[in-house]
């Protein structure tokens, strides 16, 4: 039976998704072998094949796991009793928020996707959709409700806030002009003005 945790007291399966995700975010999935995955995070192979199949599963777990403390933050925005507009432009800014101090996760998820098998990229998109559709739910909620324009249809105005999200990783740098808070609440702010009626 593999150990659960290392002499620091990490569980190993915490350990096995930080030294991915750092490896995958400085050389590439493609260029990171299973070997230096495990000697970075200071275990055997047969640890990592004890709680992941394969090098594929740790990349869909890196960007799984970002989508699931989405989801939960997304889930727990739309059921607030406070009215559409403030719960979507929470929920807008939270999205900005979570990915920027996630970044290396997202940053490999959009280089590396295409490397998921066939099932596993079908499964990842599963995932996004139910996010985007929550999202989009919050949005028809508010044109249904005349609190924002039914001018542009909903699908489009969740492409255009989450087009913004998706690139972060491409131009976001911590020592620049905004902070992250400030990043999140001007891309929300852009998102309330684009519904306003």
């Amino acid at each position: 039976m593999a150990r659960t945790t290392g002499g620091d007291g990490t569980p190993v399966p915490r350990r096995l998704l930080a030294a991915a995700t750092r490896l995958f975010a400085e050389r590439g999935y493609d260029r990171t072998s299973v070997q230096e995955i495990v000697e970075a995070a200071g275990v055997t192979k047969g640890a990592l094949y004890h709680y992941f199949g394969s090098k594929e599963d740790l990349l869909h777990e890196v960007y799984a796991r970002l989508l699931r403390v989405q989801q939960e933050r997304l889930d727990a925005y739309a059921d607030a009793d406070d009215p559409v507009e403030v719960r979507l432009r929470a929920a807008a800014a939270d999205v900005v928020v979570t990915t920027i101090d996630n970044l290396d996760d997202a940053l490999i998820f959009f280089r590396s996707m295409h490397h998921l098998s066939p099932e596993k990229h079908k499964q990842v998109r599963a995932e996004r959709r139910r996010y985007h559709e929550r999202f989009r739910a919050l949005v028809e909620e508010g044109q249904r409700a005349g609190v924002f324009s039914t001018a542009t249809p909903a699908d489009l105005v969740v492409d255009y806030h989450f087009g913004s999200v998706h690139h972060l990783s491409t131009w976001y740098r911590p020592d620049g002009a905004l902070t992250k808070r400030q990043i999140a609440d001007h891309l929300a702010d852009l998102l309330m003005r684009a519904l306003r009626p």
